[in-house]
């Protein structure tokens, strides 16, 4: 005769491990549909560290990744997972500053609905948002490939031109003092090329 526990436990154990499964949230992973319209629309090559806190995605146990994280940070990423609707205001500790506002802005619901038009992203994100200050939008950003938070990335056109137009005061006086300089110079050598045509004692 069967032991009627054990029985129990062997039938019931498979619906009990989807129940923790559920209770423990949705395990989180980084979306390949987001990072294969990125690399499309970009020509580059990117990893996971446009949105996420470590470049190789939220899996593991390094830093940022939900292995490393204590409970507060644990906390977190819970309160993260449930931001169903737009406003709420997410700060997951698996994502980095631009993931985080993306789900700030956007919600978990829509944001995993959009996976199959990952392309529809850009255009819902705010466009006046520059999160590294470098003149040029994150969502122009997201879809050239370039980091959202590194300053130093970007197109090379828009950089130049941005940098020019946030320091147009200290390219003027540059150019100036150099324009001085080349007048100068070019009277001291009329000067001394005058005194040499002159002749000695002259």
């Amino acid at each position: 005769m069967r032991d009627p526990v054990r029985t129990f436990l062997r039938g019931a154990a498979p619906w009990m491990l989807f129940a923790v499964l559920i209770l423990a949230g949705v395990p989180a992973r980084a979306y390949s549909e987001y990072r294969s319209f990125i690399e499309k629309a970009s020509g580059r090559n990117v990893d996971c560290s446009i949105c996420h806190a470590n470049p190789e995605g939220p899996e593991g146990v390094k830093p940022g990744q939900i292995g490393s994280l204590n409970a507060e940070e644990q906390a977190r990423l819970t309160q993260a997972r449930t931001a169903f609707q737009p406003g709420v205001d997410v700060h997951s500790p698996i994502l980095n500053d631009f993931g985080n506002s993306i789900i700030r802005t956007v919600g978990k619901q829509k944001f995993l609905a959009m996976r199959q038009h990952p392309e529809s992203l850009p255009a819902l994100l705010p466009q006046d948002s520059d999160l590294d200050d470098d003149g040029i939008p994150d969502a122009r950003e997201l879809v050239d490939g370039t980091h959202p938070l590194d300053a130093g990335q970007g197109n090379p056109w828009l950089l130049l031109w941005n940098n020019l137009a946030k320091n147009s005061v200290l390219v003027v006086s540059a150019v100036l003092a150099v324009g001085f300089m080349l007048f100068g110079l070019l009277n001291l050598r009329s000067f001394f090329s005058g005194r040499e045509n002159a002749g000695p004692g002259k």
